[in-house]
């Protein structure tokens, strides 16, 4: 994965909710579980991560201190052009281009040709699920 917009957390310092990357994978934080110090060692930290395309389950466990990527997820402005079986085909508002989306099972029959749109792109995939 070439060219792809990141950037770096710690891991602590992260929350439900937050973007991660696991596995070079765009993940949603579910939960952060942070353990004591112990007498001699430094305190560790289990984080559990959802795919945002797979709906995967996936965990991390590392030191507290330790340093993670976090993916660079856009939100950007389109409009429908129109629908084409299961996916729409959008017009980016900024640079024009157009592409095809498929629809979510639950935006079916609320996207209309014509209307503006949000959609999120991460890692160069688009997709008009709610993200955040």
């Amino acid at each position: 994965m070439e060219n792809v917009e990141k950037g770096t957390a710690v891991l602590k310092n992260l929350k439900k909710g937050n973007f991660v990357l696991i596995d070079d994978v765009p993940c949603k934080v579910v939960s952060v579980n942070i353990s004591k110090s112990g007498k001699h060692g430094a305190a560790k930290c289990r984080l559990e991560g959802m795919g945002l395309f797979d709906n995967r389950r996936r965990n991390v466990i590392k030191p507290a201190d330790a340093k993670i990527d976090t993916p660079v997820v856009l939100r950007k402005q389109g409009q429908v052009l129109a629908i084409v079986g299961e996916k729409v085909q959008v017009m980016d508002l900024t640079d024009y281009s157009n592409f095809e989306i498929e629809i979510p099972e639950d935006m079916k029959g609320s996207v209309n040709p014509g209307e503006e749109i949000t959609y999120y792109e991460v890692f160069g995939v688009r997709t008009l699920e709610k993200l955040r």
